[in-house]
């Protein structure tokens, strides 16, 4: 690959995550500020989806910082940043609804979820130590070293691709429920959609760049072994 191959393909990688990020946050930013017509905050969709589910043992806190959201399943807490918590907009909604999402997934068993659980210290020690294996064998020109970094690479890759079935299954479960439990209104569903729909964009673009980077390792390994 040459010097600008080189530069476009990083600038390229690096573009996609910033795209991503910026749907999410002008998306969010324009739904915040909408009030949803149930007049529910944050918290009160989550524990009405929940208890409408049976998960009374579920509970939810609210956390500091900026989209922070997330489902904790080891302690069975859906954890809401403080303007979704306490704020009652379309974004904020639909953001909650989401995380409830997990919480249903992790309730049933749902297959990808339980991989996902799984393959989490295994990718995290492949994200750790993989580029210091690739950089090494790359420079000191020893393919065994390379191809051991492109092993644990693929650990963390796959933990990416995992993540795609479970963040779009928990956000269709999230317009399911918003709908039938009457958070939103049928003319609501078109801008709960866009926030769910920003929000996966920004994992479709991490997948994208890890695959992306771990074939062009995988070009490399190739080329070297047949010089």
């Amino acid at each position: 690959m040459s010097l600008g191959a080189f530069i476009v393909y990083i600038a390229i990688l690096m573009l996609i995550p910033l795209w991503a990020q910026s749907k999410v946050k002008s998306a969010y930013k324009k739904y915040s500020q909408v009030r949803a017509s149930s007049g529910m905050t944050g918290a009160e969709v989550a524990r009405k989806i929940l208890n409408d589910n049976g998960l009374y043992d579920v509970s939810v806190e609210p956390v500091k910082g900026k989209l922070t959201d997330h489902y904790d399943p080891r302690s069975k807490v859906v954890r809401l940043s403080e303007s979704n918590y306490y704020g009652n907009s379309v974004a904020g909604a639909a953001v909650a609804a989401h995380e409830v999402g997990h919480a249903l997934q992790d309730e049933e068993g749902y297959a990808f979820l339980r991989f996902r659980h799984a393959l989490v210290p295994v990718a995290n020690f492949g994200s750790n130590i993989s580029f210091f294996l690739i950089l090494a064998g790359i420079f000191l020109q020893m393919t065994g070293m390379l191809l051991a970094g492109i092993v644990f690479m693929s650990a963390a890759v796959l933990f990416q691709l995992v993540t795609l079935p479970v963040e779009f299954n928990a956000s269709n479960r999230a317009m399911e429920q918003v709908v039938s439990v009457g958070v939103i209104r049928n003319d609501e569903e078109r801008e709960t959609k866009k926030v769910l729909n920003a929000a996966a964009l920004t994992y479709v673009a991490a997948a994208l760049v890890a695959v992306a980077e771990l074939v062009r390792f995988i070009l490399m390994y190739v080329a070297m072994n047949n010089d």
